[in-house]
């Protein structure tokens, strides 16, 4: 390896070590601002149902929704492999 090519791979390799340090230290359950586009009829049929507050907590209830029933999906979609559930709603 050329004398440019070993700099730029220590620089490299450098800025990717201190970046997975950096993320190591950051906590699982940090909140991070978010810019996304979403159906807005969707958040408020689900705030509705949810009986949400504000977007934010309607936003947060379901992914806690989604991923409490995470377990459910998984035992639904073993089945549909085994050819015994046929997914109606896709």
């Amino acid at each position: 390896m050329g004398g440019a090519q070993a700099r730029r791979a220590a620089r490299t390799s450098g800025r990717v070590a201190s970046m997975g340090m950096f993320m190591a230290c950051l906590p699982r359950n940090m909140n991070r601002h978010k810019h996304l586009k979403l159906d807005q009829s969707k958040i408020d049929r689900a705030r509705k149902i949810l009986g949400a507050k504000t977007e934010q907590e309607t936003v947060e209830q379901a992914l806690d929704l989604v991923i409490a029933e995470a377990p459910i999906l998984r035992a639904h979609r073993k089945v549909k492999a085994v050819g015994g559930f046929e997914d109606v709603f896709r």
